[in-house]
């Protein structure tokens, strides 16, 4: 009985045995399966393809990013050299307007052309006088009175002046002949009026300035007029000629 009972044993444990056997080789057998599959799968001519031209396609993308980068700091460069080439051309344009304005204003002063604007007109006159009791040299207008009045307007900033229409420049020459003037050569009787070009609200101060012009023209009692103009034309020396 004990012998049956062994050999039952004995089998049931060589069946145990050769179940765990096959069980892990059937695991060993679907683990290779699996393994030889996805080497297959990565090895797939297809898919090995688009991952290398997935890897290209990363690397041109790449090398644009970096090319862009390039061309945007090349870029930059180029507008930093446009504004600089429009700052100096800007300067450059503001530098030519202001000396063809100093050009102008010299050629207005040395009378090469008409002006013609807002200005002043003085009028110069001989006081009364008693011949019998008085020098009749203290009470007519010189060349020295003139003088004074066209040097305060010049400060002023005056742009152009003429004496009784004879324009004026800074060559002229002034000259008193008894009751008479002599600008540039030709003779002008009082009164004598000059006019300026420039803006009445400096010129007309500065010859009312307390102890200037007009106050030192009164003490030597010469009739004088001062009259603010809405407009002054002075015609050029060529013109005169």
């Amino acid at each position: 009985m004990s012998k049956k009972l062994n050999k039952t044993r004995e089998k049931r444990g060589k069946q145990l045995v050769l179940s765990i056997v096959f069980l892990v080789l059937g695991f060993m057998l679907a683990f290779s399966y699996r393994t030889i599959g996805s080497k297959e799968k990565v090895l797939d001519p297809e898919q090995s393809d688009l991952f290398q031209q997935e890897e290209q396609y990363r690397a041109e993308l790449i090398d644009q990013q970096e090319r862009n980068k390039e061309l945007t700091n090349e870029l930059l460069e180029k507008q930093k050299d446009v504004r600089s080439f429009e700052q100096v051309f800007s300067d450059k344009e503001k530098n030519h307007a202001i000396l063809v304005e100093k050009a102008r204003d010299l050629r207005l002063l040395l009378g090469d052309i008409p002006s013609k604007g807002a200005g002043v007109k003085v009028t110069l006159e001989d006081a009364e006088y008693d011949p019998s009791v008085q020098n009749p040299n203290d009470y007519i207008v010189h060349e020295s009175h003139v003088l004074r009045v066209i040097n305060e307007l010049k400060i002023a900033g005056a742009q152009g002046m003429t004496i009784n229409g004879q324009r004026i420049n800074s060559n002229s020459y002034i000259k008193c002949t008894g009751p008479v003037i002599m600008v540039d050569g030709r003779t002008f009787p009082a009164p004598f009026i000059i006019e300026a070009v420039g803006d009445p609200k400096v010129l007309s101060p500065a010859l009312h300035l307390k102890g200037s012009v007009i106050d030192g023209l009164l003490r030597d009692n010469i009739v004088v007029t001062l009259e603010e103009m809405k407009e002054v034309q002075l015609p050029a020396i060529r013109d005169e000629v």
